[in-house]
């Protein structure tokens, strides 16, 4: 009887101890693939207060929307290590102390200032070790960058360097690479300094007097701003862009609009048809013509797509992005009309989910709506092609068969901006041959 009653008080010691020591840190969650770092937009729990599975513990930052993270199970937020408004803090890192009901929670900000273990650093690459020549090996400084290399010369570096780069938006043109035949390795990345030209300039700056400094506003660089950076930057000295311009007689898709938003006006006011609805439609049926132009260059091989899923650029308050329309081939007008709408305004306010927004296989920025005529686009790597849309406005062109020679018509500029180690050149004129088809005679998509 004493034995049975010693065990259960033992029993019971070794289960509050248990239960004093279940506070485990919440690190910051990978909401991407693509995702090294977010910021705590705000938490929706408070210190010490309870929350039950799916309960949205907070909202995090990243490079492109804000994002709910739903508890998992039952538990106590103990203890809050990243703050609302923290920037940068990368994935994995510990921003929370959590407990279950009965825990101990006095050790949550002893456990909140305890160091977390670094994460393991990737192996590196070593050759055979050389130790005469590392010792010799001089350090890179300013009077030793690589000059820019020549506009479409190929860059070698390994991906951790590019991803290092990337990071850190240093542009590889500018990296004397010191891997095997100069190929651009993470040491040179981590050694780079900006030219010393660049140094001195800035010196100058700051040492010319301060009232002859303009007045400026200092704005914080957000991380889907500094991302948008990287990637256009590495887009555009990575891939060999090439450029082609057509006009589009846009009168036939003009009538067309107005005669299908009067018959959906009968049945839905608020239901209407935009012109970039007939961009979408007819991007996505040049694609199915010219399906070179639906792909993707991924190193060792090219992708070719079966379906198009359009990125469409999107102008928010805290950058562009672009959410995506799914196999828009398969689908009518007014669906993608309305799809178009409802991802366009879940961007803007910054409620986008991560598939909504990574992926596409070609991408369309349009910005006719600000009477831009004509413009070229960044290609959205690893896509191959963006297509660029000016605003359709009145033209007078030759017309031999009228009396006066010449007529009016609604013309509209597009410029494709393709990647040469995909999509060659003929391949791209063929691809606006029959978009421009497709516009100009916009009954054939009921075809």
């Amino acid at each position: 009887m004493a034995s049975s009653s010693i065990a259960r008080v033992l029993s019971r010691q070794m289960h509050i101890s248990a239960r004093r020591h279940a506070l485990t840190k919440f690190s910051m969650p990978a909401m991407s693939p693509t995702m090294t770092e977010g910021g705590i937009a705000s938490w929706k729990k408070a210190e010490g207060e309870t929350f039950a599975a799916g309960d949205v513990l907070l909202e995090i930052e990243t490079d492109k929307a804000t994002i709910d993270v739903e508890a998992q199970e039952d538990g106590i937020l103990a203890k809050i290590i990243a703050p609302d408004g923290s920037k940068n803090v990368a994935v994995g890192s510990p921003i929370a102390i959590m407990a279950e009901e009965g825990d101990d929670l006095s050790g949550a900000t002893q456990m909140a200032s305890e160091p977390s273990a670094a994460p393991p650093s990737p192996p590196k690459m070593e050759s055979t070790p050389e130790p005469p020549k590392a010792e010799e090996a001089p350090k890179l400084t300013p009077s030793q960058a690589k000059p820019e290399l020549a506009k479409g010369e190929r860059i070698f570096a390994s991906p951790i360097a590019k991803k290092i780069a990337l990071e850190r938006g240093i542009p590889l043109a500018q990296v004397k690479g010191t891997g095997p035949e100069g190929r651009i390795i993470r040491e040179d990345i981590e050694k780079y300094q900006p030219p010393a030209t660049a140094a001195s300039a800035v010196a100058a700056t700051s040492s010319a007097p301060a009232a002859s400094l303009p007045e400026y506003t200092d704005t914080p660089v957000t991380n889907m701003r500094r991302v948008i950076g990287s990637r256009l930057t590495q887009s555009k000295q990575e891939l060999p862009h090439y450029y082609l311009t057509v006009q589009i007689n846009m009168d036939k898709t003009m009538k067309l609009r107005e005669v299908f938003n009067k018959t959906l006006g009968e049945k839905d006011k608020a239901a209407k048809l935009s012109v970039n609805d007939f961009i979408l439609k007819a991007v996505a049926c040049a694609l199915n013509d010219v399906p070179e132009a639906n792909s993707a260059w991924l190193g060792e091989v090219i992708r070719q797509y079966k379906k198009a899923d359009i990125s469409v650029a999107v102008a928010t308050p805290t950058g562009l992005i672009t959410p995506i329309v799914k196999d828009v081939g398969s689908k009518g007008l007014a669906t993608i009309s309305s799809e178009a709408k409802a991802l366009a305004k879940k961007a803007r306010d910054g409620k986008l989910a991560p598939q909504e927004y990574q992926g596409g296989t070609f991408t369309v920025s349009n910005l006719g709506m600000y009477d831009i005529e004509h413009f070229t686009a960044i290609i959205n790597p690893p896509q191959s092609c963006i297509l660029a849309v000016g605003t359709t406005k009145p033209t007078i062109v030759p017309a031999p068969e009228q009396e006066r020679g010449f007529k009016t018509v609604n013309m509209m500029k597009v410029t494709l901006s393709s990647d040469h180690r995909t999509v060659d050149g003929a391949v791209g004129a063929r691809w606006m041959t029959a978009f421009k088809g497709y516009l100009e005679n916009p009954l054939t998509f009921m075809l």
